[in-house]
């Protein structure tokens, strides 16, 4: 049986079914359940180790991204929302705090710090989150979906070291709104160790093609 998603329950949750799913449709107020995905990342070997310093910053999304609402497409041109549920901080918060502890468990770099913490960086990591949603996809049983574009800028030129565009999707095992959660977490796994192992690749690539200059310029 699989380890279900640490929940918070605040009071039993009380679910609309409609068009094989929950979703939120307005009315009386109600039980609510918060759902903290806690993503653990284990290096890869082939990671290197890195001696620059990583900014990263706040990652942006639409206001319907945005939020803690759990979001759900039961239809490709629907958007709705799970009722009775949230995340415990808006995605981007979520994706954020997952990327900063993904680099620091990783061990493979020293100093990463978010980018409002002033840190004297090397380089800067970027996200805009696109999609954080369950999709249907036409079928019966939805998908946690993730898509995002990343960028890894050189900090003191600005010169963009490498861009991509992610996309990761993870089947849920039922339509209730635990398997959603516990398919959220596992996205949310794939995404931060495919992110730390693109940036610090990326990242020793390029500070391997551009070695800082010496104290005489040389």
């Amino acid at each position: 049986m699989k380890r279900p998603l640490t929940t918070l329950l605040l009071a039993p949750l009380c679910l609309l079914a409609l068009s094989g799913c929950s979703v939120l449709a307005g009315g009386d107020r109600q039980a609510t359940t918060i759902y903290a995905p806690q993503v653990r990342v284990t290096a890869d070997p082939t990671w290197p180790q890195v001696d620059w310093q990583l900014a990263i910053a706040k990652p942006s999304a639409a206001r319907l991204v945005d939020s803690p609402r759990i979001n759900v497409r039961p239809t490709p041109g629907q958007l709705e929302v799970y009722r009775g549920a949230t995340w415990s901080q808006p995605s981007t918060d979520l994706l954020e705090d997952t990327l900063l502890r993904g680099f620091e468990d990783s061990g493979r770099i020293n100093a990463v710090a978010r980018i409002a913490t002033g840190i004297r960086s090397d380089y800067k990591l970027t996200t805009d989150l696109r999609r954080f949603e369950a999709d249907y996809r036409g079928g019966d049983m939805p998908a946690a979906t993730i898509e995002l574009n990343a960028k890894l800028i050189h900090s003191l030129d600005q010169r963009v070291v490498a861009a991509r565009t992610f996309v990761f999707v993870e089947p849920a095992s039922g339509t209730d709104i635990p398997s959603v959660a516990h398919a959220f977490d596992a996205a949310l796994a794939k995404a931060t160790t495919e992110l730390v192992g693109w940036t610090l690749l990326s990242g020793q690539q390029d500070a391997a093609a551009h070695p800082p200059l010496t104290p005489s310029g040389k």
